[in-house]
């Protein structure tokens, strides 16, 4: 949390039927006040790849769902994802229902990439849902996330947790 003299104050007016819908929405979410969701909000709209420079490094996820039996979908799919190796991290598949897939990318690399390949998914015939979602990777992130993981974790030259790595049993 900043200190107190970093933060500047400022008067925001809302329709009355808004301010309620909001107080409503901190309250199921659990903020304490008004200014936490508010500056969330402002970090989320900050954060949406559009308003992003294609040159920042980023981190985050592309999500789909797609019709596994449309013809060479998982194939394509698949050939896409090892075309962009080098921006993925990981990704899990879940089977929804007898034709839908749905797929998770971690993604950590150049946004103008990540656009890229989120583009190439997202038009493809029988991909019924794709988003790309991200988040700053920048140098404040780097020294504040070494500094929280200071205690018990490394990482290696990717950022990517060691703990959190599968590693063969010893034959």
């Amino acid at each position: 949390m900043a200190d107190r003299e970093d933060l500047t104050r400022f008067g925001v007016a809302f329709p009355t039927p808004l301010i309620a819908q909001f107080d409503q929405y901190i309250e199921e979410q659990g903020y304490k006040n008004r200014s936490e969701a508010f500056r969330d909000l402002v970090r989320k709209t900050l954060l949406q790849p559009s308003a992003l420079q294609s040159e920042q490094d980023v981190a985050g996820t592309i999500v789909m769902v797609y019709d596994h039996h449309v013809s060479d979908l998982p194939v394509r799919l698949m050939e896409l994802q090892h075309e962009a190796h080098h921006d993925i991290i990981s990704n899990m598949h879940v089977h929804l229902n007898h034709d839908q897939c749905l797929e998770v990318i971690a993604v950590r690399g150049n946004l103008g990439r990540l656009r890229h390949l989120h583009q190439q998914i997202q038009v493809q015939k029988g991909v019924l849902y794709a988003e790309l979602s991200v988040t700053y990777v920048d140098e404040l992130n780097k020294l504040a996330s070494s500094q929280a993981h200071g205690q018990g974790h490394s990482h290696d030259d990717e950022g990517i947790h060691n703990q959190d790595q599968l590693k063969p049993e010893a034959q």
